[in-house]
C-alpha cells in the first residue's frame, strides 16, 4: 500500500449490485479527488488460498465466465454499498471475504465486524443495551405462544420486525391480540424469529443522522403524515436538521457500540421526550440526505476512506 502512504491516488473498491446511484455517486466524487474507484458484486467474488490473488472480482462477466478480473487484495479501501440477501452459506462466505481482505492489510468499510452486528436487529440492540444507549424494549423469540404473552407484557402496541431487513420493508404495527396471534403463528410456520418491540407514540417523525468516524457529518428530519413509518423509501418527506449536541453524541454512541465508522443512525423522540435509537446502519444511503442537506457525502466518505486506508499502509 505505498501509494497510500506516498499520498499517491488512492484505489477503492466498492461492493454493489450493478451501476446504481450510490455507485455513480461515489464514481464521480473519486474522479473529483483523482482516486481510482471500481465496483464488482458480492455474487462475483472468489476467494483464492495458494490459488493467485487472496480475493478477486469478476468486473465483465457472463454465463460463460469472467472477463477481467480485479485483484481486491491490492486495493487500499473496500467500500461494501451492499448486503444483498443470499442463503446462510453465502452471506458467512461474504463475511468470510471481508475478513480475508482485513488480514491482507486492506481497510474495509465498514469492517465485517460491524456488518455482522447492525445487520441482525437483536444483536444490535444487545450491543446498543450494553453501551447504555436506549432503545424500545425489545423481545426476540421463535414461538408464537411466547411472543403473545410478549405483546402483552409490551402494552398489547408492537411493532413487528424481520430481523434481517432495512427501509421498513416487512414491517407492521400490531394492536390487536386475535390479529398478534395470528401473525405470529404465520411467522413461526415460516420458520422466523419473531422480533418485537413497543411502540413508541411519537408525532410522525425521527432524525437520521450519518455518523462518520467521531461526527455526525449531516442529518436530516423524516416526516410523514400518513404513516407512523418515517422511512423516505415509503414516501416520508426529508429536510436538513441540525441535531443538538446531545443528540449527535447518542448517534456516535450508537455507531461505536456497532463498531460501525460510517453509519446510519435512527433515532426517534417520544412523546415523553425520551429519545432512543431505532436502528444503526451499517451499509447506510445518503441519496435522500444529499439532497436535503446540500452535503456532498460521498466525497467524505471517500476522504476517511482513504485515511482509514493510510492507517493500515
Amino acid at each position: 500500500m505505498l501509494h497510500v502512504a506516498n499520498g499517491g491516488a488512492v484505489r477503492i473498491g466498492v461492493l454493489a449490485s450493478g451501476d446504481g446511484w450510490h455507485v455513480r455517486d461515489l464514481a464521480r466524487a473519486a474522479l473529483r479527488l483523482n482516486h481510482e474507484l471500481r465496483a464488482v458484486s458480492f455474487r462475483h467474488l472468489e476467494g483464492n488460498i495458494g490459488a493467485g490473488s487472496a480475493v478477486a472480482g469478476a468486473l465483465r462477466h457472463g454465463r460463460a465466465g469472467a472477463g477481467e478480473r480485479l485483484d481486491l487484495g491490492r486495493l487500499d479501501c473496500v467500500i461494501v454499498r451492499t448486503m444483498p440477501a443470499g442463503s446462510l452459506e453465502q452471506v458467512i462466505f461474504r463475511m468470510d471475504v471481508l475478513h480475508r481482505l482485513r488480514a491482507c492489510g486492506v481497510a474495509v468499510l465498514n469492517p465485517p465486524r460491524a456488518l455482522e452486528a447492525a445487520v441482525d436487529k437483536y444483536l444490535a440492540c444487545c450491543r446498543l443495551e450494553a453501551a447504555g444507549v436506549p432503545v424500545p424494549r425489545t423481545v426476540a423469540c421463535e414461538d408464537a405462544g411466547t411472543a403473545l404473552d410478549a405483546f402483552e407484557r409490551l402494552g398489547g402496541d408492537v411493532v413487528v420486525k424481520p430481523i434481517f431487513g432495512s427501509e421498513g420493508r416487512g414491517i407492521t404495527r400490531v394492536t390487536d391480540r386475535e390479529v398478534a396471534y395470528r401473525v405470529f403463528r404465520t411467522l413461526e410456520r415460516f420458520g422466523a424469529v419473531l422480533y418485537l418491540q413497543e411502540f413508541v407514540p411519537h408525532e410522525g417523525a425521527d432524525l437520521r443522522a450519518f455518523v462518520l468516524g467521531d461526527r455526525v457529518l449531516a442529518a436530516m428530519c423524516r416526516r410523514h403524515a400518513s404513516d407512523w413509518r418515517t422511512n423516505v423509501a415509503r414516501g416520508a418527506r426529508a429536510e436538513a436538521a441540525e441535531p443538538a449536541a446531545d443528540l449527535c453524541d447518542l448517534a456516535v454512541r450508537a455507531a461505536r457500540a456497532i463498531a460501525a465508522p460510517a453509519a446510519g443512525v435512527d433515532l426517534l423522540t417520544g412523546r415523553d421526550g425520551r429519545t432512543y435509537v431505532l436502528e444503526v446502519n451499517a451499509v447506510p444511503g445518503w441519496r435522500a440526505l444529499a439532497r436535503a442537506t446540500g452535503v456532498d457525502v460521498a466525497e467524505h466518505l471517500l476522504r476517511f476512506a482513504a485515511q482509514e486506508a493510510a492507517t493500515r499502509a
